[in-house]
């Protein structure tokens, strides 16, 4: 241990923190870090921090330790300000004003922490003890003295300043405070903006102290200053934008200036502002020429932020419209930017919510006033598609071959947002805007003269395709011709192959509407299925489209079936899209008759049971294992879409017919025929793989899945899967087959026909699992999850398995009160859940009744331990639950259970009083009907047992 850690720190010593210092910031050993950090925290909040404090800032100490020094005076001043007298004030004042004339000729970090603790101060005493307080630094600073040269004091001035502001924003003053000093501060803007601009103005100010300027108004615009009273500096800054030097800080400067949500209110200095701002076309237009990025960022921020934060105030001086229209066209010069996005411009993404904002204001104007402002803009729509669709286009092939990983997927990311934008653009132009992109289309697919590139014709489906996805295109009158386009198209590369795909995929609903169609794209959907490179948007595309066209697709199954065979036994695509391209089969063969279902299902699932048989003889290892867990994947996806009984019924008129159904369908659902068929294998399978998790789950997910869409129609296989199951949980339990589980009792605990097996399961598992409660659950946080589960869904669906001799009802109450203290948050909500579905049935089943007046007490210790800080803050809401539960149920048990619990000292927390525990008793009591209150007492009870009542991180809560 070392010397100074032997130090409490009431008795810190300057050479305890020098020793403690060196540690942290030079000490390799990551404890002694964290040790030397945690003490010097409590050293810099202890009462002696006011004397060491000042013996740290000695000019013979080194940076790290004056800033340390500086630091503790930051924190005393700003968290502790009670603790210092009245009478003190001037005299810290004084000393803090001569430590930062010392450091303002050096170490520039110490000097901001002495600047923010003088502010930090002047926000304390402002406006009662220290009026004018911005004035009387100006006058400070301005005096001649202490041998510091002029510019050095100009530049601590300015720092100070500078942090005033951005300390009020993250003071920890109280709200009525905030509000006068906030008024204080915009007072003092007077003796602030004179300097600032003097300072800007002068010719021989240097580089440095302007640039402290324009990071000062910066700062001081934040406080709302009126944009009228800063209009003088504004312009300046626009006569800074030419310095290079200058550039950044201007532009953040001006930014942060107009887009003050009261700027608005100023119209004449907005007015003024954007000539301004169209002046910056030729420096603009000089930095495209050049490359020069950073200039073309900062002006297209400009322009966008007067844009995007004014665009109804400019539209509604309809004297100076062609001023504002300029001023959108600056905007589309910056959207059309050129080179390509993100390698040799990055300046046009920045506009993209311009368009919507514009686009907003113009449509919400009454209809009269919009017609007029719609004659204007539409036409710079028009052109803004234009330029969207251009920005969107891919380099050349040899170009993008050289462009990273990181760039290619933020131009991904980057159409994506022109895509948004397009579909957003097409709420103001409606179908005028497909009618243009199918004739620009059209025009580029049949003009023989001109080769066209690749690029060009993907962009404009792209276009199609982003409206398409999302708007209903069904009665647009240009759409068969597109489809007619499409096979026209020379697909000659990747990416317009994916956009094609994509393209027929978003125009599936309106396929399924006009199913003659379907010969012209189903043949292109299938050939690209054999292509790996486009795996993604083929099979999405076919998934779409069966589930879409499902009823229009039996004239093409057997070829839908026999090419997504072909590509899976090439095992072309990755795992996921093969399980895609089943569920795929699944809508396609929903729509067929039993007996083509059937057939179909024979030859799509024989290949892989024949290899799950080859794969079951085989001594379990890893690569197998992977081939089991894909076959079973694939089945399981089969099942989640392949139903016979849904009806196609979102018709128009909810008491309309629905405009196609599939017929009944007698006989046994050719899933459950299916699932007898390979049930004796999946048993085998299981014999061999019953240790591992994941085949067990991938196993349980076939049974969920088909019950979840079968529903009733599975009640064939109840007997045998339940039987299956109980074997399975008795021998190595896990938790899918609890889910499992969960899902029978959910759909079949309430036949009388099924009750029996499924009565028998749910015994068993619970038998089990309380077996391993007894072993010690800690090490099955997911089993226990699922069990409390299946028993909360078990009290929901059939409370009469509660009334069974062979459930041992009080053992499960217990388990479910262990786990309410597990640190696993999902696990104590499904247990909260159980309970809040238990104690309802307190009244009509006698086995739980009896066990909540015999061991209620121990469920309230627990809720309250929870409470009290041994649970995460995040599940208060389910513990207040349970106490409303209580409350409901057991009105008069919880009355004596809190009294009884809470008796003992220092339970549920030693920082509780006994007072605050009879408080919290009695509002508790007092709420049978209110919920949403019972959840506020309770998170007001764990801040103060937490001891967080009043600080930083409840006003988070």
């Amino acid at each position: 241990m070392a010397d100074w850690e032997r130090l409490p720190p009431e008795t810190l010593l300057p050479v305890g923190i020098d020793t403690a210092l060196h540690q942290l910031y030079y000490d390799p050993n990551i404890e002694n870090k964290n040790l030397a950090q945690k003490w010097l925290m409590q050293a810099q909040v202890s009462p002696q921090a006011w004397q060491f404090c000042w013996a740290l800032l000695s000019p013979d100490k080194v940076p790290e330790i004056q800033y340390f020094g500086a630091s503790a005076l930051h924190t005393k001043i700003s968290r502790y300000w009670s603790d210092i007298p009245t009478d003190q004030y001037e005299s810290l004042k004084t000393q803090l004003f001569s430590q930062i004339a010392c450091f303002s000729s050096g170490s520039k970090m110490v000097l901001t922490r002495l600047c923010v603790a003088l502010a930090s101060l002047a926000l304390n005493t402002m406006p009662e003890a220290w009026p004018g307080a911005v004035a009387e630094m100006v006058r400070v600073f301005q005096e001649e003295g202490g041998g510091v040269d002029g510019r050095a004091r100009c530049l601590a001035l300015l720092e100070l300043l500078t942090v005033l502001p951005e300390e009020f924003q993250t003071s920890r003053l109280p709200q009525y405070r905030k509000g006068q000093v906030r008024g204080a501060l915009g007072r003092e803007w007077g003796s602030v903006c004179p300097l600032l601009q003097q300072l800007l103005r002068r010719t021989d100010s240097p580089g440095a102290v302007k640039a402290r300027v324009l990071r000062c108004l910066s700062s001081w615009v934040l406080l709302d200053v009126p944009l009228s009273e800063s209009e003088g500096l504004v312009h300046d800054c626009f006569g800074a934008l030419p310095d290079p030097e200058l550039f950044d800080t201007a532009v953040e400067a001006i930014v942060n200036a107009i887009s003050q949500p009261d700027s608005q209110r100023y119209v004449n200095t907005l007015l003024k502002l954007v000539p301004q701002v169209l002046a910056l076309q030729e420096q603009l237009r000089e930095a495209v020429q050049n490359g020069d990025m950073e200039t073309c960022h900062g002006i297209c921020r400009i322009a966008v932020t007067l844009g995007e934060n004014h665009s109804r105030t400019l539209l509604e001086q309809v004297d100076h419209w062609q001023s504002f229209l300029a001023l959108v066209n600056m905007i589309m010069f910056c959207t059309g930017i050129p080179g390509h996005y993100p390698v040799n411009e990055t300046t046009s993404s920045l506009t993209l919510t311009f368009w919507y904002t514009l686009q907003d204001e113009i449509m919400s104007f009454e209809s009269d006033k919009q017609a007029v402002y719609l004659q204007v803009y539409r036409p710079v729509y028009f052109q803004l598609v234009d330029v969207l669709l251009h920005k969107a286009q891919f380099p050349s092939d040899q170009e993008y071959a050289s462009w990273s990983s990181d760039e290619k997927e933020q131009f991904r990311i980057y159409r994506v947002d022109i895509s948004d934008t397009l579909m957003y653009v097409y709420e103001m132009l409606g179908a005028e805007l497909l009618s243009n992109l199918y004739d620009k289309l059209g025009r580029l697919l049949t003009n023989a003269e001109q080769p066209t590139s690749w690029q060009h014709t993907e962009a404009l489906l792209y276009g199609f395709q982003s409206i398409a996805e999302t708007i209903d295109v069904n009665y647009s009158d240009v759409i068969p011709g597109l489809i007619g386009l499409i096979p026209r198209i020379n697909i000659n590369n990747i990416q317009l192959a994916d956009t094609v795909m994509f393209t027929i995929g978003a125009l599936a609903e309106w396929l399924a509407d006009h199913p003659v169609m379907l010969s012209s794209v189903l043949p292109l959907v299938l050939q690209a299925l054999g292509n790996p490179d486009l795996s993604v948007s083929s099979v999405s595309t076919l998934k779409k489209i069966c589930r879409e066209c499902k009823y229009d697709l039996p004239p093409y199954a057997t070829n839908i079936v026999a090419v997504s065979q072909e590509v899976l036994i090439k095992q072309i695509h990755k795992t996921s899209q093969c399980m895609w391209l089943m569920q795929a089969l699944g809508f396609l063969l929903s729509a067929l008759p039993v007996e083509d279902i059937l057939r179909n299902l024979h030859s799509l699932i024989t290949p892989y049971i024949q290899q799950l048989e080859k794969l079951a003889d085989e001594t379990p290892n890893p690569s197998n294992k992977l081939a089991i867990i894909h076959i079973l994947g694939l089945l399981s996806n089969l099942f989640t879409t392949l139903d016979i009984s849904k009806q196609d019924d979102e018709s128009a008129e909810g008491s309309a017919p629905p405009v196609k159904t599939a017929p009944p369908q007698p006989g046994p659902n050719p899933v459950v025929v299916v699932l007898q068929q390979v049930f004796a294998l999946i048993q085998t399978v299981l014999s061999k793989w019953l240790n591992d998790s994941q085949v067990v789950e991938a196993v349980c997910a076939i049974f969920e899945k088909s019950v979840k869409t079968l529903l009733h129609d599975f009640a064939p296989m109840v007997s045998q899967l339940s039987e299956m199951l109980g074997q399975m949980y008795s021998t190595i339990p896990q938790a899918s087959a609890l889910d499992l589980t969960r899902q029978m009792v959910h759909i079949f605990a309430s036949e009388t026909d099924h009750f029996p097996p499924i009565k028998a399961l749910f015994e068993l598992v619970t038998s089990v699992t309380l077996s391993i409660f007894q072993q010690g659950p800690r090490d099955h946080p997911d089993i226990v999850d699922s069990f409390m589960q299946l028993q909360a869904q078990a009290l929901k669906r059939k409370p009469d398995l509660f009334l069974s001799e062979s459930l041992d009802v009080k053992a499960v109450f217990h388990c479910g009160v262990l786990s309410l203290k597990f640190p696993e948050a999902p696990t104590v909500k499904s247990t909260c859940l159980f309970f809040t579905e238990l104690l309802p049935h307190c009244s009509d089943v006698p086995p739980l009744a009896r066990v909540v007046q015999e061991d209620g007490k121990l469920l309230v210790q627990a809720v309250l331990e929870g409470i009290g800080g041994g649970a995460s803050r995040s599940l208060m809401d389910q513990f207040a639950e349970v106490l409303f539960s209580l409350n409901k149920n057991c009105f008069s048990l919880l009355a004596v259970w809190l009294k009884e619990a809470l008796q003992p000292p220092g339970f549920p927390s030693s920082r509780i009083t006994v007072d605050q525990k009879d408080n919290f008793s009695q509002q508790i009591l007092r709420e049978r009907v209110n919920k949403r209150r019972v959840k506020d007492i309770v998170k007001e009870f764990t801040l103060l047992c937490r001891g967080l009542h009043g600080t930083e991180y409840a006003a988070e809560y």
